[in-house]
């Protein structure tokens, strides 16, 4: 590996470029097999396994930017392995972690190719193999068709079998003293793709709860799961950002067409807390290899960020205007993470496959232009955004595989690398499974403050408990550990009044839990007990997303699946709890 710049390396200038496409190697490697998942993604183990996350750094060797050796090789690194992404039914089991301490671990990559002629690696790296699009007769959604919502109160409220209030009732009627209510429990209700689909959301607008699913987004009463409206889209949702606006805006990606061959371009603005739709836009198609990118959505601001491989554009959420694009050569961004910043990580020119070379920016979200670039030393690939402010990052490295967690300064200078000592760990980035692109945002298992970075343990045992570890920021070091106690393990998931908020996961047996720790340490304090009546229901949604907000819990499904349509409409899709 080259040696990788000093700690001390000023942050490179706005005026120098901060984005970039690597070049294509002399020999392009063998293609992989049909219907496997895209390059670019990290393996998940298979599960009871132990998680992925640093793997040692051999002895003496430079970490992700220190020259000397370093206790980080994220996603393999000083955790244990890679950070994982969801495993979909019909997607291929990967090895399970090669085990032994922080840099020890040996991550796989998920590999496949979903677009015949195309091979894509990492954020960016593309090469040639064939294709031709000149037969393609794909059906376009005309713009002209303006989604309208539509109102409805009726939805299963309780068991999922359609009884209302009394389903409720019947969730509910074993819960004991001090245990939350199950405020409702959700089924699917759609006529889905044989392959299933996978949800966007939740997201919570007030007193409104909503996600997206195939070609339509609903929005449900926060209180009692009513269904307060619904949006029918004219083709399948394809991208979605993992914020919305203060004040309940998002912008979803919709495909441009119901073929096969349709792209994730079409974006559609919705106001969650009233369904309606407003403006739309397309992302502007381009040709070559640009074109077969899926675009990922970010919002920081008044600002839509949309990346993808080689190409990257900035929208007003007020009226969906242009307002900036990446640029045409050099550098160029492939992913952003929003927020309270707008980070863009991006791909630059090489002649080695083998060598990245990767960027990391904090961007106006008013022009595009970086304020500040660091440069991920060569072979490293910019891989998540854990925070955006303050600024966790994780790093990878392909051969041999290593993972780091690098925090930057606000002006992009490295601050400290995470130290993960012996310790395992298994932050989930689950969200799109995006094809020719990447999401730099949307990982649960990791929280920080001004001062600590918090991440989650991968127990020692499938089934044990876990701890959640708090890193000093300015050295990397361990500052705390708690203990979630029991045999259930928990998952950081915000910072809420200056503590940590973890979902302590339900078993066969014991209910789930919403429980805080302080920013000192100690045990985590329950802040919502889960009914351990209901704890077999709740321990049954697939690869599942978890909203904590308003004192209420909301647990959905990450993909609904089903082998035939009588169990497609028995899936449960979403269950709340509250006081």
């Amino acid at each position: 590996m080259t040696q990788p710049p000093p700690p001390n390396q000023p942050p490179q200038p706005p005026n120098q470029p901060p984005y970039g496409a690597p070049q294509p190697p002399a020999q392009p490697p063998q293609g992989p097999p049909a219907g496997a998942p895209g390059y670019g993604y990290p393996q998940q183990p298979p599960a009871g396994a132990p998680g992925y996350g640093y793997p040692q750094q051999p002895p003496g060797q430079p970490g992700p930017y220190n020259q000397q050796p370093g206790p980080y090789n994220q996603q393999p690194g000083p955790y244990g392995g890679y950070p994982t992404q969801p495993q979909y039914p019909g997607m291929p089991t990967p090895p399970g972690n090669g085990g032994g301490g922080f840099f020890k671990g040996k991550p796989g990559v998920i590999i496949g190719a979903a677009v015949a002629g195309l091979l894509v690696i990492g954020g960016g790296t593309w090469f040639a193999l064939s294709g031709d699009d000149k037969d393609d007769k794909q059906k376009n959604v005309s713009k002209s068709e303006d989604p309208k919502p539509s109102t409805s109160e009726s939805i299963d409220q309780g068991d999922g079998n359609g009884t209302g209030e009394e389903g409720n009732d019947d969730l509910n009627a074993g819960r004991k003293p001090g245990e939350a209510k199950v405020l409702f429990l959700t089924k699917n209700d759609v006529d889905l793709p044989r392959n299933g689909s996978e949800t966007f959301g939740p997201w919570v607008a007030g007193d409104t709860v909503v996600k997206a699913m195939y070609k339509e987004v609903v929005g449900y009463s926060a209180t009692d799961g009513k269904k307060k409206w619904t949006l029918p889209l004219p083709a399948e949702v394809c991208s979605a950002p993992a914020q919305t606006t203060t004040d309940g805006r998002i912008v979803i990606g919709v495909k441009d067409g119901l073929t096969e061959k349709a792209k994730c371009l079409n974006l559609q603005m919705i106001d969650l807390k009233t369904g309606k739709a407003g403006w739309k836009k397309s992302i502007p198609k381009v040709s070559g290899f640009g074109g077969l990118s899926d675009f990922t959505l970010s919002i920081s601001g008044n600002t839509l960020a949309a990346g993808g491989t080689g190409n990257s554009y900035g929208f007003s959420m007020a009226d969906g205007k242009q307002i900036f694009q990446g640029p045409s050569s050099g550098c160029k961004p492939f992913a952003f993470a929003g927020g309270p910043k707008l980070i863009a990580a991006a791909s630059c020119p090489t002649s080695d496959y083998n060598k990245p070379k990767h960027q990391l920016s904090e961007v106006d979200p008013a022009t595009g232009k970086p304020k500040w670039t660091y440069n991920a030393p060569v072979g490293w690939e910019i891989d998540k955004v854990y925070s955006t402010s303050p600024l966790v990052i994780s790093l990878t490295q392909r051969e041999p595989k290593k993972w780091s967690i690098v925090a930057l300064k606000d002006n992009g200078t490295p601050r400290s690398q995470i130290d993960g000592g012996k310790d395992k760990f298994q932050p989930r980035c689950g969200g799109s499974f995006v094809v020719f692109g990447q999401n730099l945002e949307g990982c649960t298992g990791v929280a920080a403050d001004a001062s600590t970075f918090y991440m989650a343990t991968e127990p020692a045992q499938a089934g044990k408990a876990n701890e959640v570890v708090a890193f000093n920021l300015d050295t990397g070091k361990a500052k705390w550990r708690s203990p979630s106690g029991g045999d259930s393990q928990m998952t950081p998931l915000k910072m809420e009044g200056g503590n940590v908020i973890v979902y302590r996961e339900a078993s066969y047996d014991a209910g789930g839990a919403i429980a805080s720790i302080a920013p000192t340490g100690g045990a985590p304090k329950v802040l919502l007990q889960h009914p351990e009546s209901t704890a077999e229901i709740e321990n049954t949604f697939y690869s599942p997303h978890m909203v904590y907000a308003d004192g209420r819990f909301f647990l959905a499904a990450g993909r609904v699946s089903a082998s035939n349509d009588a169990e497609e409409k028995e899936t449960k899709t979403m269950m709340a709890f509250g006081k």
